[in-house]
Parts: C-alpha cells; sequence; structure tokens
C-alpha cells in the first residue's frame, strides 16, 4: 500500500499545482471582466468542452479504459495494450471530430437566432455572446478527449504524475494569452481580449494531449491510426459511465446555463464558487480515487472482495478526513477569503457579498461530492454501470426540478441548494445500493470515524471563527487585514483539527501523515 500512498501523493501534489493555477486563472479573469455577461457567457461556453474535460480525465473514459488496458496488459502484454490505445484514439479522432464539426454548427445557428431575437429584450444578447464563444471553444473537445486516452494508459503503467499534470498546460496557455492581451498590450477592447482568452484555451488543449502522448512514446508506444478493431465493450462501459460518474458536473453545467438566462452575474458567480470548492476536492478526493481505482478494480478482477474492501474503506478514510474540515474552513472563512482572492479590478464589494452565500452552500456539500468520486469507482469495478446511471438519473430530475423551482424566490442561491441537494441524494442512494449489492461493502464500519471527524472539524470551525470575529475588532476587511487572517487562521485550524484527530485515535490518520511525510522528504 506504501506505493499507492506515494502515487496519491504525487497525484495530490500535481493536482494541487493546477487547481492553484486554476484558481489564479479565475482570479485573473475576474479582474478583467468581473461577473459581467461576458464572464457569464465565457464561463457558459466553456462548459461542455469543460465538461468533457472533467468527465474524461477523471472519470468515464478511465474508468472504463483501465480495466480494459489491465486485462491487454495481462494476456497480451504492452503491444496489446499499446495497439488497444491506438484504437481508441482513432475512434476517438473520427467520433469528437465529427460532433465538434456538428456542434459548431448548431451554435452557430443559436448565436444568429440570438441575434435576431435580441430586439425582444430578455436574456437573447447573453445567449448570443456565449454561443458565439462556444463556437471558439468547441474544438478544445477533440484535444482533451484525445489526452484523457492517452492519460488513461500512462496511468495503467503506473505512470501518474504527466496526467495530474495535464489541467497546468492548460491555465498557463490561459494565463499568458489574458495577460499578454491585458498586460502587454495585445488586445485594447474588452472583445479583444476575451478572444486571447479563447485562444489560450485552444494552445492548453493542444499542449494537454501532446504531453502525455510525449510521455507514453517513451514507454514504447508508437501512434497509428487503427480502426480495424471494434472497441464497443469500452463503448458499452464508458456510454452509462459518462451519465453515472458526470451527473454533478451536467447538474453544474444546466445550473450555468439556467443563470445566463436568469441575470447576467449568476453563471460567472457559480463558476467562481465551484472553483473554490474544487481545490480541496482536486487535492485529495480525486488523486485517492484516481489512484485507488486501478487497485479496486485489479482486486475485483481477481476476486478478492476482502482486498477491494480493504482499499476502498481506506480510501473513503482519506478523503473524509480531509474533505470534512476543508467544508468546515470554506464555510467560515468564505468572506475574508473571497474578498483577497478576487474583490480588485472589476469585482466589486458587491459581487463578494453575492458570491459568499454561494460559496457556503457548495462547502456544505463537499463531502458528499469527494464520497461520490469514490463510491463509483466500487461501482465500475465490479462493472456494475446500471446503478450510477440509475442514481444520476435521480440526481438530475432533482436538480432540475428544484432549480426552476428555487431560482425565482432565492437566484443564484436557489441554484446552488439544488446542486447540492442532488449530489446528496445520489451519494445516499449509490451507497444504499453498494451494500445491497455486497454487504462487506457497507459503510456501518466507518461511522465512528465520521462522527470523529465532524466533531474535529466543528471544534476547529469554532475556534477558526472566533478568531476570525477577534481579529475583525482589531483590523479593516482589507485586503492585506484579509491575508494575515488567513495566513494565521489556516495554520491554527490545520493543528487544532490535526491534534484533534490523532487525541481521538481516527483510522487513515497514519496513511494521512505518510503521504505527508513523503511529499515533505520529496521537497527536501
Amino acid at each position: 500500500m506504501s506505493k499507492n500512498l506515494r502515487n496519491i501523493g504525487i497525484v495530490s501534489g500535481a493536482t494541487m499545482v493546477s487547481r492553484v493555477l486554476g484558481l489564479g486563472r479565475d482570479m485573473a479573469i475576474t479582474a478583467v471582466f468581473g461577473t459581467s455577461a461576458l464572464a457569464s457567457a465565457f464561463v457558459t461556453a466553456f462548459t461542455l468542452p469543460n465538461l468533457f474535460r472533467r468527465l474524461l480525465g477523471e472519470g468515464a473514459l478511465t474508468a472504463a479504459l483501465v480495466p480494459t488496458l489491465n486485462e491487454e496488459l495481462a494476456e497480451r502484454e504492452r503491444a496489446g495494450a499499446f495497439a488497444l490505445v491506438n484504437q481508441v484514439a482513432s475512434w476517438l479522432m473520427i467520433v469528437t471530430g465529427s460532433i465538434v464539426a456538428v456542434g459548431m454548427a448548431v451554435l452557430q445557428w443559436v448565436a444568429y437566432r440570438a441575434a435576431a431575437a435580441e430586439s425582444v429584450g430578455g436574456p437573447w444578447a447573453r445567449w448570443q455572446l456565449g454561443a458565439e464563444l462556444a463556437v471558439i471553444l468547441f474544438p478544445y473537445l477533440v484535444f482533451v478527449c484525445m489526452a484523457a486516452a492517452l492519460s488513461a494508459a500512462l496511468q495503467t503503467l503506473h505512470r501518474f504524475l504527466e496526467p495530474a499534470l495535464s489541467p497546468i498546460w492548460l491555465n498557463l496557455a490561459m494565463i499568458g494569452a489574458l495577460g499578454g492581451a491585458v498586460w502587454l498590450g495585445w488586445a485594447d477592447a474588452e472583445d479583444a481580449r476575451m478572444h486571447w482568452l479563447c485562444g489560450g484555451v485552444l494552445l492548453g488543449g493542444a499542449l494537454q494531449m501532446l504531453v502525455p502522448a510525449w510521455a507514453l512514446t517513451r514507454e514504447g508506444w508508437r501512434p497509428k491510426f487503427d480502426l480495424r478493431v471494434s472497441v464497443r465493450s469500452i463503448a458499452r462501459l464508458m456510454g452509462p459511465t459518462v451519465l453515472g460518474s458526470a451527473i454533478y458536473l451536467v447538474n453544474m453545467s444546466v445550473s450555468r446555463v439556467i443563470g445566463l438566462s436568469l441575470n447576467e452575474s449568476a453563471a460567472a458567480i457559480l463558476n467562481l464558487a465551484s472553483r473554490l470548492m474544487e481545490l480541496p476536492i482536486g487535492v485529495f478526493a480525486v488523486a485517492v480515487s484516481t489512484v485507488l481505482f486501478p487497485l479496486i478494480s485489479r482486486k475485483a478482477a481477481e476476486g478478492d472482495w476482502e482486498g477491494m474492501t480493504e482499499a476502498y474503506r481506506k480510501g473513503l478514510r482519506l478523503i473524509l478526513v480531509i474533505n470534512m474540515p476543508a467544508a468546515v474552513g470554506l464555510v467560515v472563512l468564505a468572506q475574508p477569503m473571497v474578498r483577497l482572492l478576487f474583490q480588485r479590478g472589476a469585482f466589486g464589494a458587491d459581487d463578494t457579498a453575492s458570491l459568499v452565500p454561494v460559496l457556503a452552500v457548495f462547502a456544505v456539500g463537499l463531502p458528499f461530492f469527494s464520497f461520490v468520486n469514490v463510491v463509483l469507482r466500487a461501482f465500475y469495478a465490479q462493472k456494475d454501470t446500471k446503478t450510477p446511471v440509475k442514481a444520476a438519473g435521480w440526481s438530475f430530475a432533482i436538480n432540475i426540478g428544484l432549480s426552476f423551482a428555487l431560482m425565482k424566490p432565492l437566484g443564484t442561491l436557489g441554484l446552488a441548494l439544488a446542486t447540492n441537494v442532488a449530489v446528496v441524494v445520489q451519494a445516499i442512494y449509490l451507497q444504499w445500493r453498494l451494500t445491497r449489492g455486497r454487504a462487506s461493502l457497507a459503510f456501518a464500519p466507518v461511522w465512528r470515524d465520521v462522527g470523529k471527524v465532524v466533531f474535529a472539524a466543528i471544534l476547529m470551525g469554532v475556534v477558526v471563527g472566533g478568531g476570525l470575529w477577534l481579529s475583525r475588532r482589531f483590523a479593516p476587511p482589507d485586503a492585506w487585514a484579509d491575508g494575515l487572517r488567513l495566513a494565521v487562521l489556516v495554520p491554527v485550524g490545520m493543528i487544532v483539527y490535526a491534534a484533534l484527530v490523532w487525541s481521538l485515535r481516527v483510522e487513515g490518520r497514519q496513511d494521512l501523515a505518510g503521504i505527508l511525510r513523503r511529499r515533505f522528504r520529496g521537497k527536501r
């Protein structure tokens, strides 16, 4: 298990860098465009290709391809696995190229119709902006799908660094393009700056594909266009997996599209809140599920249910130990965090007031989303794709119904609440079905540790909240004061929480300590 913990440390470290750069990217975009209609249009336009990035990079294609690649490695060694990679990549190029061509045509038509209806009033101008930007951004889909296939192959070969680094290239390209347009004077008009940002997305997508391709060639792979063998088995696994694992992202996408109709800022506010919530998810939850999934899949294939149960529960404990305090911290420190990160340039105090409650709502759902990341892997390892689809159906229906019910009385906050309730229902349903199918995977043995973690996280929140209240009596709410508050309160909260976790003897603390030790030694 030590090797798996080391891999989790590698993935979480690289993903941490990626999430921080992603946050920096959003800080730059927000400083330039604020929560304007153009910013919301960009967020909505980028939703569809970005959904595929998140889905395929961390979900469906990996979940479907990794077990099949493992089988090829066992039966035909690397030659068989590399042949399968070529077949999958070839079919992906044709399918995604076709989707992009049709999608761009449809989006262009939507932009034309929105322009024609703009005189009627309402959200048509925002729809036109969103459709025009989506036409530019849609080719990113080809790059990211190809990158997902190559990254899955690398993970099967136990190379986790290059796939984890993939989002970094996107963030660097976007920051560089926008920085050049604004601070180097490449573009003065707001529309022109937005086009530079879209160009950065396409450049980043190309890098996301080329870097893992280079890493895979060093393992012996040679690219070849090959359509001779059907990849139906992967497609059959991937189809249901798409809906099952991506429903939270689908729900977020729906919320942003609805938000574009609601007002100018809703889509941008939802995007920023989800970005802050995704920082702890990306640092640990996705890293744990990414590294443990091949292990869980292999144990299931071998019929070693005891080993699979051990790996599953270890993953659950690890993500809960991290994400419970992260959720409490986000709720307590939401206001100074938002002011420090975003309140500058085109983003004002009113935008902060709108973002803080939405972030708090998303933070409450953080442990449930992290839990879903792991429990889905248990279903896919057993090649059960029907149950996740049923859970996704319930989640989607609840999100749509509550979104329309709550958007008018509660505005953007109502859309956030709808998304949260949907993921909670999905998490409960999935664990219930998992336990019915295999009693050894029941959540009951974890409950005691969950109670300890919740107690420790709440007590930590009380300490941090008290420190925040006390600091406000001595320092005004400006960027310097907020930075100082966070610099002091975050480490204090971590120390308090760690002391409580160790004193309460929460199971899984040794694994977390092992990951931290390995990362610390690696930096020395």
